[in-house]
């Protein structure tokens, strides 16, 4: 997307609508992951443990186009910084579907640090998990924003948008690297 789209407003509020449904679908299906009734099982032998890395490694990339994005921007090349946000969004969404199919698929993997890694461990944690939430619909609203030339009010939103949304994009990976590298059980 090198050229900015300037939607109409009947378009544009379409498209916010399915904003907030598409926001909604994701919480319900964040909620069901852990229901025990909606775990699927896999066939013997098929394992999706590798997918952790794998979501956390494309998060780990999203603070990157992030960075790069709000680098471009400032330079005034608004074609890359397009690209680059255009790609965290992808990765983002790519990222969504590899952590709903692992959880839906895995059991829960405790945290097995202890002492004074254990509080920063759950700080970590709750915080990803709850900004996650919150700047979900404010990511894909300053994105339509910005797609349909809405500088102002892009500009508006991405001013407490790209903070959340690169934290969310950092700590995941932190988050991983405490639960599944540094502190596994065994």
């Amino acid at each position: 997307m090198t050229q900015p789209n300037k939607l109409g407003p009947a378009a544009e509020g379409k498209l916010r609508v399915l904003v907030w449904i598409l926001t909604g679908l994701v919480f319900v299906l964040i909620g069901l992951m852990r229901r025990p009734e909606f775990h699927i099982d896999l066939p013997p032998g098929v394992s999706l443990d590798f997918l952790p890395a794998v979501y956390s490694t494309l998060n780990a990339l999203v603070a990157v186009c992030l960075v790069f994005a709000r680098r471009a921007v400032k330079h005034g090349d608004i074609a890359r910084h397009q690209r680059y946000v255009t790609t965290a969004m992808i990765l983002s969404g790519l990222f969504l579907l590899g952590y709903v199919l692992y959880h839906f698929t895995s059991t829960e993997t405790k945290f097995m640090g202890t002492g004074w890694i254990r509080p920063v461990y759950f700080f970590l944690l709750i915080t990803h998990i709850a900004l996650a939430a919150l700047s979900l619909p404010f990511i894909l609203l300053s994105y339509l924003a910005g797609w349909a030339d809405r500088r102002q009010a892009h500009r508006r939103l991405v001013r407490w948008v790209f903070p959340l949304w690169l934290y969310v994009a950092v700590t995941g990976p932190v988050v991983y690297l405490l639960l599944h590298v540094l502190f596994t059980p065994g």
